[in-house]
């Protein structure tokens, strides 16, 4: 379960993430985080490209000011946290880590279309962590 001190109605601060593996002929890792779960289909919750390779890891709440930062689903840039509709059932947050071997060229505001398009068939290693967030229905009166 995503804590929701990292949900969209506590404010979109940013979970802290971990990881290692990464392939040495890594030219920069990125970063997306979708909910598959949502009622219009795929909702893109983070855009990250220009991570170096040799990070570990993001804290929480980073600013993220030496990297790209794409453009979410909410219309903004940066980490949107989840926000179901009260009474779904939990939707999955997907927080995919991509190693590429050159450099994305990646601009600020990108949407997750173009993060897709400058991916697509060119990663050399993944990770995928998925957590999950749902919101209470108010009681019927």
């Amino acid at each position: 379960m995503i804590p929701r001190e990292y949900s969209h109605e506590a404010g979109d601060v940013s979970p802290a993430l971990e990881w290692a593996g990464v392939p040495d002929e890594a030219a920069e890792l990125v970063l997306v985080c979708e909910d598959p779960d949502a009622p219009g289909g795929t909702f893109t919750h983070w855009l990250v490209a220009g991570i170096p390779p040799d990070a570990s890891g993001l804290e929480a709440g980073d600013e993220l000011k030496a990297f790209t930062v794409g453009r979410n689903d909410f219309g903004t840039q940066g980490y949107g946290g989840p926000h179901p509709p009260p009474g779904d059932a939990p939707h999955r947050y997907f927080f995919r880590l991509y190693a590429m071997p050159a450099s994305t060229g990646l601009a600020d505001g990108s949407s997750a279309a173009e993060f897709r398009r400058a991916t697509e068939g060119k990663v050399l290693a993944s990770g995928t962590l998925v957590g999950t967030y749902g919101r209470w229905a108010p009681a019927a009166r």
